[in-house]
């Protein structure tokens, strides 16, 4: 398997002093995600929220070969180094996905874990090739990138967006939230291969031996439920939360509810 490659720093937000916390934000979304966390928690810990690749301001997606969490992990490094020994990770959807591979890659660095639907439908692949709970996101990735070939970034969004909030989500977005998100649509496919062709198997994380806090939305799609049936079932110490009227976007549509879930399980870790 090809090794990740080095690359520039990511841009991080970075509040607060005491024990480190570093927080991975969703595809289509940035650092700034995580702000009211970082309110919330700074005055206990040091909370640093990176960009991840082609988010925000940290390097562009990488061109001309195929990336895979585990570069998404080494751009992070920094930041982990920063954040000490153990530290806490929170991650949300692809964020949570890059975080549970970080703490799989190395698992004595990590004091806990605050995990919101994490997306690793490699797991459902792994458990019935084509999945049928996959398919969803599968044809809304696969129409998306139609549409940013297609030089329609906007469109590609509405398939994004609508999928994971329902119909009609991306129609009543506000406009100046709109230009951001379809923008960050040209990595679609990357996000897609990535998250399907994580090549590590289920059973490896029966050996991730730290707190998890894992936290679902009741209204979320087949997709990222299908993923937490598994994980749920493997991961040796976790506690499952799932939040009545939410959806997968719960921490970007109802971010104090799931911030206060967050700040809790903290405590007690």
């Amino acid at each position: 398997m090809e090794k990740p490659r080095p690359c520039q720093q990511p841009f991080f937000r970075d509040a607060g002093a005491g024990p480190g916390v570093v927080c991975i934000h969703s595809n289509a979304s940035t650092s700034s995600q995580w702000r009211g966390l970082m309110d919330q928690l700074s005055g206990r810990f040091r909370v640093l929220a990176p960009d991840s690749l082609g988010a925000g301001k940290s390097p562009d997606w990488p061109q001309g070969r195929v990336v895979s969490l585990a570069d998404e992990v080494a751009l992070l490094e920094p930041v982990f180094a920063m954040a000490g020994d153990p530290f806490y990770l929170v991650g949300h959807s692809y964020g949570a996905a890059v975080a549970l591979m970080a703490a799989l890659a190395q698992p004595g660095r990590v004091r806990a874990l605050a995990l919101y639907e994490p997306t690793l439908f490699s797991l459902l692949e792994e458990e019935a090739p084509g999945s049928e709970a996959a398919n969803g996101i599968r044809h809304a990735a696969r129409d998306a990138a139609a549409a940013i070939d297609a030089n329609d970034p906007a469109g590609a969004a509405r398939y994004f967006l609508d999928y994971w909030m329902g119909a009609g989500s991306w129609d009543s977005m506000p406009a100046a939230r709109q230009g951001p998100v379809a923008a960050s649509m040209v990595n679609v496919r990357g996000w897609a291969s990535a998250l399907f062709g994580e090549p590590a198997p289920l059973q490896a994380f029966r050996a991730l031996d730290i707190p998890v806090l894992y936290m679902v939305g009741a209204m979320s799609p087949a997709s990222s439920r299908g993923v937490a049936r598994l994980l749920t079932h493997t991961l040796p110490r976790v506690e499952v939360m799932q939040f009545a009227g939410l959806g997968h976007m719960g921490p970007v549509t109802h971010p104090q509810v799931v911030n206060d879930a967050i700040d809790r399980f903290f405590s007690r870790s």
